[in-house]
């Protein structure tokens, strides 16, 4: 589903909240998709955690590269 799909299918802004804008990042087969600009949109958007492949996930939020962009923080032991 690409991200005009998805934004179609979203309600209509009826109030003053407003939702971060993605940015648009060129892949290697030099076709152009969206993601977060990071962790904090995301999660503002609801969207997080995001996986490889989903609409919005980008491989600059995945810090530890499995494939899970904004995974919740687990603390320190």
């Amino acid at each position: 589903m690409s991200a005009a799909e998805l934004d179609a299918q979203q309600p209509a802004d009826r109030g003053s909240t407003s939702r971060p804008q993605p940015q648009t990042v060129a892949t290697s087969t030099n076709t152009s998709t969206w993601s977060y600009r990071n962790c904090r949109e995301a999660r503002a958007a609801g969207a997080a955690p995001l996986h490889r492949g989903q609409p919005g996930y980008g491989a600059h939020m995945d810090g530890d590269g499995d494939g899970i962009a904004c995974e919740p923080y687990r603390g320190r032991y």
